[in-house]
């Protein structure tokens, strides 16, 4: 029935969602800074050398599919072009990717980190993925919270729980009385491990993103379910060119390189990191608990991957998962 309230919307108004493959699982092979590719080729053998044992143990760790398939697995690598360009693609591209077939393994897709603040850089039609993200981040009220706290599109800080009240210290100096009370994290378990994680620094039209919150945006398009307009973003565009560009733009966010590779989006994802980037990760894993995600995108996961026999976790933040190899 209709009424006063009814509202009235043509279906050909609405984007369809458009579906996306899906490998079983997406496994990240490193992440370094343009400082580690400047340390040489050494330094790049010995990353490769200390992720290949737990390449091994991530794929065996898939477990078996139903009716005997095989798991499809894909490889990843995300270089950080964002935060400094000490390099061109052409000079440092070849000497990863020896580093890894030394090793024995294959680079299956290759990612800009620039690409995960703006999908094309240099392109009037560029999708700004970091400001997609963060207009979809729905925060944690902590209990007993008042409202009072900014929003996070005003500050750039999330949290996981109830930050300590400004104020004085001491209750001595406090006319109302006042005291202390420490922060909390929403849903402890015993004692709190609180986080405040930034999102972003500069002003607003100058922002710089964080690490973490690009890693977060990363981890979501592994997964499959950002979309702009109904469209999939970060599409890997397949590079069969024998040489590299000069330029960091000239690339595609994401390239395909090997043609053979299963699908570059997954249901769930595996990242052999360097223990420098816990903390990073403790970070995104804070920021993807508080993001909304299409309705659509995550139905079409579970119909796939249920149509496959397999579970995949309701909660987006719970099918991430990391390797810090010591050493790394």
């Amino acid at each position: 029935m209709s009424g006063p309230g009814t509202v009235f919307r043509e279906t050909s108004a609405q984007p369809a969602t458009k579906s996306v493959p899906f490998s079983h699982l997406s496994l990240e092979l490193g992440h370094l800074y343009m400082e580690d590719f400047v340390e040489g080729p050494d330094r790049l053998r010995g990353h490769f050398a200390a992720v290949r044992p737990w390449v091994d143990a991530a794929r065996a760790g898939v477990g078996s599919l139903p009716a005997g398939k095989r798991p499809r697995i894909s490889t990843c690598f995300l270089i950080d072009d964002y935060f400094s360009r000490l390099s061109t693609p052409a000079e440092l591209i070849p000497p990863l990717l020896a580093a890894a077939a030394e090793a024995g393994l294959t680079i299956d897709y290759l990612a800009r980190e620039s690409g995960c603040a703006v999908s094309q850089p240099g392109r009037r039609d560029r999708a700004e993925l970091a400001e997609s993200v963060l207009h979809r981040l729905v925060e944690s009220p902590p209990p007993g919270s008042n409202g009072f706290r900014p929003p996070v599109s005003r500050t750039g800080w999330l949290t996981n729980g109830r930050r300590a009240p400004s104020g004085r210290t001491s209750a001595a100096l406090d006319a109302t009385g006042a005291v202390w009370e420490p922060p909390s994290e929403t849903g402890a378990r015993g004692h709190s491990v609180f986080m405040d994680v930034e999102l972003w620094s500069g002003p607003e039209d100058e922002r710089t993103w964080s690490c973490a919150f690009l890693a977060s945006v990363w981890q979501l398009v592994r997964l499959g379910l950002l979309r702009d307009n109904g469209e999939p973003v970060l599409t890997p565009a397949p590079w069969d060119a024998k040489e590299f560009p000069a330029e960091w733009d000239a690339l595609p966010p994401v390239v395909r390189l090997n043609p053979l590779a299963a699908p570059f989006t997954a249901y769930a994802t595996c990242s052999i990191l360097p223990a420098r980037f816990l903390p990073v990760e403790h970070a995104v894993r804070v920021i993807l608990d508080q993001v909304h995600v299409e309705p659509e995108a995550l139905r079409q996961v579970t119909v796939r991957s249920q149509g496959e026999g397999i579970t995949v976790p309701a909660a987006v933040v719970d099918r991430t998962s990391y390797v810090f190899p010591p050493g790394l």
